[in-house]
């Protein structure tokens, strides 16, 4: 529903959680103005809401816990390249360039819309779990890569003429943000995702961006994987700021005081998620089979 052009988005099962849907992108709104408007027009038990980035210090008495993201404080692309990231990543994105990838600015259309879905079709798994967007056609793909196009910045890989990867960057108002960023598994040999971070860099240090961010730098009690050493090594950092959490039923304070709020990734031990989460990939992979 939207209040004031401001779109909120309802998830849960168990407990239904409200948000702004954009809540990192959206103009600065007084929340105690809006919560005021929502609370007996929505049927959720919470509602949470963030500072932005630049605003890590706390300004509200509400319930707050810190949320963090991944985010390269980019002031210009030659003090990353020679302060913030080291030979090792350096020579990787070297290698992208030696291996015939071609890095562009690409624009919004259908041949983007074909490579992207050729990505996506690549296979059924990725990262351990089925990959949700496996199986998408044509339609599906262009709808989905059109939001929010006319604030986006596309950035592509080629190899011989094909798209092998790509980020979404998106203008998130006062610093950029990736908001979708893939490759095809089979050219994972080029370091093509560190070429594509480098480009995004790069535009950011054009359009003077002062922070490039890239979803989480941790997620709950999961601990370092390998997409936070990746970011670690393309010159992430971790920023911590506030996030807001108002009860609007009795279960939403009952959920609250259980800390069930978290999900499962902030209540489980971290040794118990890993193992888990490693007990998913092994199913998966013998589940679904690479096509």
């Amino acid at each position: 529903m939207k209040i004031d052009n401001i779109e909120i988005i309802i998830t849960g099962r168990l407990f239904k959680t409200a948000s702004l849907l954009d809540e990192w992108e959206a103009d600065t709104v007084d929340p105690r103005i809006l919560i005021q408007k929502i609370k007996n027009k929505i049927k959720a038990d919470i509602f949470t809401f963030t500072q932005r980035i630049t605003d890590t210090k706390p300004r509200y008495d509400y319930f707050m816990e810190w949320d963090n993201v991944a985010a390269i404080p980019v002031s210009s692309f030659d003090y990353w390249w020679v302060e913030q990231i080291d030979d090792k990543t350096r020579n990787r994105i070297r290698k992208a360039g030696k291996n015939g990838v071609k890095i562009k600015i690409d624009s919004f259309n259908d041949d983007l819309v074909r490579g992207v879905v050729s990505i996506f079709n690549e296979t059924s798994i990725r990262q351990g779990k089925r990959f949700l967007h496996y199986g998408k056609n044509f339609q599906d793909v262009k709808r989905a890569l059109s939001d929010r196009s006319d604030r986006s910045i596309f950035i592509a890989a080629y190899y011989n003429n094909e798209l092998i990867g790509y980020v979404k960057l998106i203008d998130a108002l006062t610093y950029a943000r990736i908001g979708e960023a893939i490759a095809k598994i089979k050219h994972r040999d080029k370091s093509l995702m560190n070429a594509l971070i480098a480009k995004a860099v790069e535009v950011c240090a054009e359009k003077k961006y002062p922070f490039l961010v890239f979803g989480k730098f941790t997620y709950g009690n999961k601990g370092v994987d390998t997409l936070t050493s990746f970011k670690v090594n393309n010159g992430f950092k971790q920023i911590n700021f506030p996030r807001y959490y108002i009860p609007f039923s009795a279960m939403g304070r009952i959920i609250l005081a259980l800390r069930f709020h978290r999900g499962i990734a902030g209540i489980m031990p971290g040794k118990l998620i890993r193992l888990l989460i490693h007990l998913r990939k092994k199913w998966y992979s013998m589940k679904y089979r690479k096509v």
